[in-house]
């Protein structure tokens, strides 16, 4: 049985992961599951917003060396990665010029290059696999406008989010523009949102299944990662 490392990016999807995400996982068959924010733990109200790709880089391939039996992942929001200097994530650039459909999975196998370039023989390229949530996690809470306005205590705000959530193909279809970003439109609706806490209850109304149907590129990943649990 594997134990499943998560690397995130802030508090509310350490959240997802620990309330959402795990039981499930655990029903499949990994050993343990568990969410890490890259950093140091003593300052950990400090870590919000995405580290730079050195330091996430640094920590996965240390949790894959010192443990064989461990599948290590991300879930990171593509809206937010670095692109340019220094922090730059590996394929982000790129990404931008493609597609919507195809950015994801750019910069997903970019990671996965990354990390393999970095432990060569000794990575079994199944125990890594990479995520990039398009475009943002409130982007997912779109899966279920009803749950999301009950889940943050807004039922009124339904039809809002809806009206949102209807101009495109799928909630991961919901764009990355600083103006129009689906932390953005959530915000428009709903003044002084707080992402860890209203997005995590929202998340627990809408429950990981419906977000499964609803966000196809979501829904890969964690069937790959049901997948895993057996390696």
């Amino acid at each position: 049985m594997a134990r499943l490392l998560v690397h995130v990016e802030g508090q509310t999807e350490e959240t997802f992961v620990n309330r959402v995400l795990r039981e499930y996982l655990l029903s499949r068959g990994y050993e343990a599951v568990s969410a890490r924010m890259p950093g140091n733990t003593r300052v950990r109200w400090m870590l919000g917003g995405i580290r730079s790709w050195p330091s996430v880089k640094k920590d996965i391939i240390s949790h894959l060396k010192a443990d064989r039996t461990c599948i290590a992942t991300t879930m990171v929001d593509y809206y937010g990665l670095p692109s340019q200097g220094d922090h730059a994530w590996p394929g982000r650039a790129k990404a931008a010029l493609l597609p919507g459909g195809d950015r994801a999975q750019c910069v997903e196998q970019a990671l996965l290059e990354d990390v393999s370039a970095g432990m060569g023989k000794r990575l079994d390229a199944r125990r890594f696999i990479p995520f990039v949530v398009m475009h943002e996690f409130e982007g997912l809470l779109f899966s279920d406008c009803a749950g999301f306005s009950r889940g943050i205590g807004r039922p009124s705000l339904e039809a809002g989010l809806q009206k949102v959530r209807d101009q495109f193909p799928t909630p991961e279809d919901i764009n990355d523009s600083p103006i129009t970003a689906p932390s953005k439109r959530v915000m428009d609706l709903v003044p002084g949102y707080e992402k860890p806490l209203l997005g995590t209850l929202a998340a627990l109304q809408i429950g990981l299944g419906r977000i499964r149907q609803e966000c196809p590129h979501f829904d890969a990943w964690v069937a790959r990662l049901e997948s895993a649990a057996h390696l």
